[in-house]
């Protein structure tokens, strides 16, 4: 039974209900002196409030997605190795598997577009990451079988799962429903975790002596989902979105990338590289790769290409709202920069699933197909 099963939650709960009902029969009976009758009280209470809590935990994530699956949340990795071949003829995304989206018609791909689990095998930077590419409907249809379409990549928080973009953030469903109701172009969206080599939280870095993030996603994902799907390899072809940790990435690379993102939108970003004990020492005592890792000192002191950014922020409820300010006013000609600011919305998908919908319609506005 997987952790966000409704089988666990419900198996959770009974189980409290049961350790409750328990302790208040056999009570009673405990309430003598003696070693046993103490050993007993303690322990009927602490796996009583264990279960509870248990039941308060599956509950929470299950409405939030903090982890989905089980090695999730004890830091293991489900994913066998994947041998990939570097000779010629190879292909750098392989697919391992497929499947509709749930909406009338959305067995046939044509009707309802189709989801692909992926593997992206990155030749320069040497990391090899699963993912999960969103074909909209058009891309199967005939009258667009030889029309290339943008792409948009979309990444999770620390320490999330892609699946959380699709079961919690519902992001190839609201492409779809966008799409179909005329707001938006039918967009191509490349959907993973920033923690391309777990467990370490590697913001998106390249860090020296250690796992080269930024090329992965700046220059290695871009050309291998190209060569792959009918999307152009022109940084107005390219978008780059993702919420907390995926939006500092997102904004990050768009920033440092203009010549191969031409859009970044981050939710609920941050703007300077976290150091702590999840991303270890990402900069060696480098100054300038540390200056360069804040966003807010890369458009002082670096050129700021012809790049659109989204940012998001709520005047209750986040922590990022300074920095968001700071950022829009950083952004010169020739980049542009859009904003979203709620009344109130924490650091959740709550709030996330209210910023998506139109940050999906401006990243698509700001994307060509040709």
């Amino acid at each position: 039974m997987g952790l966000i099963s409704n089988k666990v939650l419900v198996l959770a709960v009974v189980l409290a209900v049961v350790l409750f009902l328990a302790t208040v029969w056999l009570w009673p009976r405990l309430a003598r002196r003696g070693w046993r009758a103490v050993v007993g009280r303690v322990g009927l209470l602490l796996v009583t409030q264990v279960a509870l809590f248990a039941a308060v935990g599956l509950a929470a994530n299950r409405s939030f997605l903090f982890y989905g699956s089980w090695a999730d949340l004890f830091g293991q990795e489900q994913d066998m190795g994947v041998v990939v071949d570097h000779g010629a003829g190879s292909k750098d995304v392989r697919v391992v598997g497929k499947e509709g989206l749930t909406v009338p018609g959305g067995s046939r791909p044509e009707v309802g577009g189709q989801i692909q689990k992926v593997v992206i095998a990155g030749e320069r930077s040497g990391i090899t990451s699963p993912a999960y590419v969103y074909l909209p409907p058009e891309y199967f249809q005939e009258r667009y079988a030889k029309k290339t379409f943008p792409a948009s990549v979309v990444l999770t928080g620390y320490p999330g799962t892609a699946e959380n973009l699709i079961k919690g953030l519902k992001y190839p469903r609201t492409a779809y429903t966008q799409a179909k109701a005329g707001k938006m172009q039918p967009m191509i969206l490349v959907m993973l975790r920033p923690t391309v080599a777990p467990p370490r939280d590697t913001e998106c870095v390249d860090i020296p002596g250690g796992p080269q993030t930024e090329t992965f996603f700046a220059e290695d994902l871009p050309k291998a989902v190209s060569e792959t799907y009918r999307v152009g390899t022109k940084p107005r072809n390219w978008g780059f979105m993702g919420n907390s940790t995926g939006g500092y990435c997102a904004l990050k690379i768009a920033v440092h990338h203009p010549d191969r993102y031409a859009a970044g939108a981050g939710f609920s970003a941050y703007y300077r590289a976290a150091e702590d004990v999840t991303t270890g020492d990402l900069f060696h005592g480098d100054d300038r790769l540390r200056k360069r890792g804040d966003l807010l000192w890369s458009l002082d002191h670096l050129p700021q290409g012809k790049s659109s950014f989204l940012v998001t922020t709520s005047k209750q409820g986040e922590g990022n709202l300074k920095g968001t300010l700071d950022f829009i006013k950083k952004v010169k000609s020739p980049a542009r920069v859009s904003s979203i600011t709620l009344e109130s919305g924490g650091h959740n998908f709550n709030t996330w699933n209210r910023e998506i919908p139109p940050g999906l319609v401006w990243m698509a506005g700001r994307l060509s197909a040709a």
